[in-house]
């Protein structure tokens, strides 16, 4: 992912963003919010026809070093290419990505409603860890959020 894929990067957040179960968040930020937000490595977009129809990405979990091996993940799909295998192959290639760069353990707070991208989660390799009761307000409505985490077999034995 580079800044000439964020037009469309942030349609497809957008379009996760108005489902109101993918995000807290109520706004696309801008690239440059967006950028500082996400490690600079471990960033991809997927699509077909030279059209990006997916993205991941990760965030650091903390600023503190020891968990420098620790990323957040988002993953977003196109309406239009949701079912298509599309999610999987982001999510293989940024596990793949992440171990490369040392990372140890993804994690992922994902909406309990949002059961579609929890058995992604699952299918890749990631356990339920626990449910995060009342994190946080969407619309003034106390929202659960299911934490997920996959340790690699390859990085931090």
């Amino acid at each position: 992912m580079d800044p000439a894929d964020w037009k469309a990067v942030s349609e497809i957040y957008r379009e996760g963003i108005q489902t109101g179960y993918a995000t807290f968040e109520t706004e696309v930020p801008t690239w440059d919010e967006w950028n500082s937000n996400h490690v600079t490595s471990c960033r991809l977009v997927a699509g077909t026809d030279k059209k990006v129809t997916g993205w991941a990405a990760l965030s650091a979990v903390s600023s503190r070093c020891v968990y420098g091996g620790v990323g957040e993940v988002s993953i977003y799909v196109a309406e239009k290419a949701r079912g298509t295998g599309l999610g999987m192959a982001l999510l293989r290639r940024l596990i793949s990505e992440s171990e490369k760069e040392g990372y140890w353990t993804l994690q992922s707070g994902i909406f309990p409603e949002n059961t579609t991208s929890i058995k992604l989660h699952e299918k890749a390799g990631f356990r339920i860890i626990g449910i995060r009761e009342r994190i946080g307000q969407l619309g003034g409505v106390w929202k659960d959020n299911v934490l997920m985490e996959r340790r690699s077999k390859k990085t931090g034995l």
